[in-house]
């Protein structure tokens, strides 16, 4: 692909031509992102309701385990299926969970449903993140992570308050109903826009249960240890890095392979990519748990005041990408490695504002690190997409929602570990809250520093890589 690749305007993806796919992909998005802000809304005056408050934080573990055992095997899915088959049924499956968790009686059903949802909605994105560069040309894939950018910062924003005002002007079952229609919009855009079985393409696809099941169990690990003691929680780590790593280890021997070859090894631009991939949400997790709530017990700002300056992290995030979508080439590596190193300044930037009580360096600090992914994100997928071939382009581009997924649960987790180990569950004065928070700052920024080296690794096999998929040979 040349440099002309940069020209293009972003009203091209709202011409005829890209106008409904555009909209689909965005859409299988934000019902994505949506549904992860959900549950922290709707769900405590469902407990009111049907009781289990004990079970409260497994609606969202669940939707999270089962989303990435869902994105995990999505590519599988769509070889065997087809894309508008396999959205079409990843669709019914999160409408079917959608409808179980609406008329639960108990906090069991609605786990039941939430799980269903998360299993639906994590083949639906990675199949999505699979179709971009199957519909668009490479030079409007990095508008397209723009607009998805974008969809995410107003799920920050309006999925909250939306949930917020069905919950309490309705019912919190509406917040849950109102994926149907979305979900009605979704499928119909699919039969129409998205690309049927190819022929030729009927090999037969053996079920991967033990790999997707090792994920999960790894997953599920991560998710506990967030929620218990130091010590425990180290054990259950360990555990998960175990598992997750034969995980990956069992797929690269097996003759049917649900990750791209070389997955996360740093030999290849697309396995570096994925560590770095991994390393960024694992590194920003920390601050995305514990920055409100820690502007309300050190500052004492209302929940919206210090929802306002957690949002301005997803803001910049959108603005940057946009303003960085018509790049050129030669730009894209500069980006991909100044990326992590603005979320490590901002990391410890955050850091520093907490303990010397400095509003305006907590909001450079979350413009630094929306800014590093925004810069940064849609150049690393677009580079791991040219870079993988055109047999393990859709195990790349599936991988890469699932990727950030996991990095989001490892990240909650570790930080957890980080302040409950620092003794911040029994800190009461702000000495001891400072004193507290520090690992788990200190963790993110190292986190964000590996994944600088990971960018210098990937850009530096840029240069090196010879071999062109047809993808990124087109114009």
């Amino acid at each position: 692909m040349s440099d002309s690749s940069g020209s293009s305007s972003w009203s091209e993806i709202f011409t005829p031509r890209f106008a409904t796919v555009t909209l689909i992909l965005c859409l299988g998005v934000a019902l994505f992102a949506f549904n992860a802000f959900l549950a922290s809304v709707a769900l405590p005056t469902a407990v009111q309701q049907l009781g289990g408050i004990a079970l409260i934080s497994w609606a969202l573990t669940l939707y999270l385990v089962f989303a990435i055992m869902g994105g995990a095997g999505a590519a599988l899915v769509k070889q065997r299926l087809g894309s508008r088959n396999a959205l079409i049924l990843s669709a019914a499956i999160f409408l079917v969970g959608t409808v179980i968790a609406a008329n639960a009686s108990s906090m069991t059903e609605v786990l039941v449903g939430r799980s269903f949802q998360g299993l639906g909605e994590g083949v639906m994105a990675a199949i999505c993140f699979a179709l971009i560069p199957e519909l668009f040309p490479a030079r409007l894939v990095p508008k397209i992570f723009g607009m998805q950018a974008v969809i995410w910062a107003v799920a920050a924003f309006g999925g909250p308050v939306g949930a917020g005002l069905l919950t309490e002007l309705v019912s919190w079952r509406a917040a849950f109903l109102i994926n149907v229609p979305l979900v009605a919009i979704f499928v119909l855009g699919v039969v129409f826009v998205v690309p049927g079985k190819r022929e030729g393409n009927t090999a037969e696809v053996g079920f991967p249960g033990i790999r997707l099941l090792a994920i999960g169990a790894g997953i599920m690990l991560v998710a506990l240890a967030g929620i218990t003691p130091p010590l425990e929680a180290t054990g259950l780590l360990i555990g998960a890095a175990v598992l997750l790593a034969g995980a990956v280890l069992l797929d690269r021997r097996s003759r049917v392979r649900l990750m791209p070859l070389g997955a996360y090894w740093p030999t290849s631009v697309v396995g570096s990519g994925l560590i770095m991939a991994l390393l960024m949400p694992i590194a920003q997790a920390g601050a995305a748990v514990y920055l409100i709530l820690l502007l309300q017990q050190l500052w004492g700002y209302g929940p919206t005041m210090a929802g306002g300056i957690g949002a301005v992290m997803a803001v910049a995030w959108s603005l940057s990408a946009i303003s960085v979508a018509n790049v050129r080439r030669p730009t894209r590596k500069i980006l991909i490695r100044t990326g992590p190193a603005l979320v490590t300044i901002g990391l410890v930037g955050l850091l520093a504002g907490l303990l010397m009580e400095q509003l305006p360096i907590i909001l450079v600090a979350q413009l630094a690190i929306g800014a590093g992914f925004g810069i940064s994100n849609g150049y690393l997928n677009l580079s791991m997409m040219e870079a993988a071939s055109d047999e393990e382009r859709d195990r790349t581009s599936a991988l890469l929602p699932t990727t950030q997924s996991a990095g989001n649960a490892i990240g909650a987790a570790l930080a957890g570990v980080a302040a409950n180990s620092a003794g911040y569950a029994s800190a009461t004065t702000s000495a001891e809250i400072h004193q507290s928070i520090v690992p788990v700052f200190i963790l993110g920024a190292a986190m964000a520093a590996l994944a600088v080296l990971a960018a210098l690794r990937m850009t530096g096999l840029m240069a090196r890589n010879t071999t062109t998929s047809a993808f990124a040979a087109a114009e």
